[in-house]
């Protein structure tokens, strides 16, 4: 195997501006992932940013088709489809894995790393 291998990136380290939450979304520039464990201030540790995810936070008022593309909304801390964009929102940061009703809060979602387009 090459020595320029160095993982199969799906895991990256991340330094936490303020604490984090297992399981928590983290917009990181163009993308989003998943933290693994609680990140506490300044320190370091693991976001998912690949997979599918279970009862991640969505914005009520929207549905969604199984397939359609997402984006993360920074100041509702939730996945939408045709959000109005603002600053910290990530376009096309997700996929629906399951279709979600207008009313549901939380949805099934599959990571997009690199797709993305931080505002």
């Amino acid at each position: 195997m090459t020595t320029k291998y160095q993982q199969d990136g799906n895991v990256i380290e991340y330094t936490a501006g303020s604490a984090v939450s297992s399981g928590d979304v983290i917009a990181i520039n163009d993308m989003v992932g998943v933290a693994l464990a609680d990140i506490a201030a300044s320190a370091t540790g693991s976001v998912r940013i690949t997979g599918v995810f279970a009862t991640i936070a969505k914005v009520a008022g929207t549905a969604w088709n199984q397939g359609d593309a997402v984006d993360w909304d920074a100041s509702a801390s939730a996945f939408g489809k045709g959000i109005t964009t603002a600053a910290g929102d990530v376009t096309t940061a997700g996929i629906a894995f399951e279709a979600a009703a207008s009313g549901d809060t939380t949805a099934v979602v599959m990571l997009t790393p690199g797709a993305g387009t931080g505002i």
